[in-house]
């Protein structure tokens, strides 16, 4: 959201938020796509730039849609990730400079790890009988 905001003057962007977030409050998958497509609709005759740029994130923010609705307020936002983006930056600026690249790497690999560790010990976000555990899910190779 914060970079659609930043398509918008200051003095209307807690207008523009609200309508963003009332996409999500909507009690069925097919309101919340309805809802987008107003939203777009009404940011488009004031601000054609960030109504483009909603339009072309709607099915990366809609994605949650496809899910049972018991998981929405787990998964329509990526707070955890940004969390996790947040300590990576706030462990390395301590360091300020690295002799080298895999010495940032380790340490991004280190803080990763041990985030890795406390979601390990920590309750499930997601219990495992979730679709996001369901073996129909396509197996990701890393490469």
């Amino acid at each position: 959201m914060t970079n659609l905001l930043t398509r918008v003057p200051k003095r209307t962007q807690p207008w523009v938020a609200t309508m963003v977030r009332s996409i999500y409050r909507q009690p069925s998958a097919q309101e919340v796509h309805i809802r987008h497509e107003k939203v777009v609709e009404q940011l488009a005759e004031r601000f054609p730039q960030a109504a483009s740029m909603l339009d072309e994130a709607g099915s990366d923010i809609l994605a949650f849609t496809h899910f049972p609705m018991e998981y929405w307020k787990k998964i329509w936002s990526n707070n955890p990730q940004e969390r996790l983006n947040k300590e990576i930056r706030r462990r390395t600026d301590v360091v300020a400079i690295f002799p080298n690249r895999s010495a940032a790497m380790r340490l991004v690999g280190a803080v990763l790890a041990e985030q890795n560790d406390e979601w390990i010990l920590s309750r499930r976000y997601l219990p495992p009988t979730s679709p996001a555990y369901s073996e129909a899910l396509p197996e990701v190779q890393l490469t």
